[in-house]
């Protein structure tokens, strides 16, 4: 049998390692694939950085390596979409964008162009094939603590068919011990966070670089001013720093954003997170649904998670005049322009994005 092929993105980190490293074992020919992106000039560079260990690792397996420039489609389709979300008031997920227009659409469609049959990446998720119901289905990761599917959700059938998750039914301890098995330098790495590919960045000091500060009013629940912000565009609900209380409590308990209005540029902040806030709503409308397999029967129970390792909640899924609504069993959270992912399970559906 010819062997097949698959490009993996090494990114330079522990968990893309052990991807390429356990793909080689079982078989595959891997090509490792240090995808470039663009980072604005105020940024410290860390690229050069992560593709150096991801070489040294591919070097290690003995495997082929290149370089795909994205850095084009990543300002257009990733960084773009952010700032231009946050002008309109919104919260966007670009790691879900850069998963779909990145990872999954550009370097897939590439990797496929040079003659690979997949494309791997270190997701904590996984990808199986029903034989019964004859499709592609995604399910969380085993590490629940580390599961990524909430961020797959706009994946398809014919991106699935083409797209392995190696360390999907491995716990973070143990790809740690695959790294070390392995002889892999990326063993003892600390994990990246923040952004997809940008890495831990400050939002607010981000976002000041294309929109201009104005200076607006910081409220309590009761609507008096209590202290001042630098642009209500910067800030997203749930959020506790970046605004100047200048009316201080004895008591110097934290405050959480809790409502924006664009319109007046003023945030509303309260001390209570996550319960009686102002726009904690009973049902939303989702646009730019996208299901995995089949799309979810009208009145149909599953399981909602509207950000990244939040506990599931409960819901109804209503379709009105072609529209999908949520109906939540309990009061949630929500702003426009956030992903709601949908669960049976550990089975992701799929989802869609927040309009109102």
């Amino acid at each position: 049998m010819k062997k097949k092929k698959v490009f993996v993105g090494l990114s330079g980190g522990v968990d893309s390692s052990v991807s390429a490293a356990l793909l080689k074992k079982q078989g595959y020919g891997v090509t490792g694939v240090f995808i470039k992106v663009w980072q604005p000039d105020f940024l410290e560079c860390t690229w050069k950085t992560e593709r150096l260990d991801a070489i040294r690792v591919a070097a290690h397996l003995d495997i082929p390596f290149m370089t795909l420039d994205l850095e084009k489609e990543y300002k257009e389709s990733v960084a773009n979409y952010m700032i231009e979300e946050y002008k309109m008031g919104r919260t966007p997920n670009p790691d879900v964008m850069c998963n779909k227009t990145i990872k999954f659409g550009a370097f897939l469609k590439k990797a496929l162009e040079l003659g690979a049959d997949y494309v791997a990446t270190g997701h904590y998720a996984r990808n199986t094939f029903n034989k019964e119901a004859n499709s592609y289905e995604l399910y969380t990761g085993i590490d629940t603590n580390k599961d990524q599917s909430y961020f797959l959700w706009t994946l398809n059938q014919e991106q699935l068919k083409h797209i392995i998750f190696p360390i999907g039914e491995y716990e973070k301890p143990q790809v740690r011990k695959l790294a070390e098995k392995f002889n892999l330098i990326t063993a003892t790495k600390k994990d990246s966070q923040g952004l997809c590919f940008m890495g831990k960045l400050d939002m607010k000091d981000f976002l000041k670089e294309f929109i201009p500060e104005n200076r607006g009013d910081v409220l309590d629940e009761e609507g008096k001013v209590i202290g001042y912000h630098d642009n209500a565009m910067y800030y997203t609900l749930g959020q506790r720093r970046g605004f100047i209380i200048t009316q201080k409590t004895p008591e110097d308990i934290p405050y959480y954003i809790v409502a924006k209005d664009m319109k007046n540029n003023t945030i509303t902040v309260s001390h209570k997170k996550g319960e009686h806030l102002h726009n904690e709503q009973k049902e939303v409308e989702l646009v730019d649904t996208n299901w995995i397999s089949n799309a979810p029967k009208d009145g149909e129970e599953l399981s909602v998670r509207i950000r990244y390792r939040q506990k599931l909640h409960k819901c109804v899924v209503r379709h009105k005049d072609e529209k999908i609504l949520l109906k939540f069993d309990e009061p949630q959270t929500v702003d426009a322009g956030q992903s709601a992912v949908l669960y049976d399970k550990e089975r992701c559906v799929g989802g869609g994005i927040v309009e109102s």
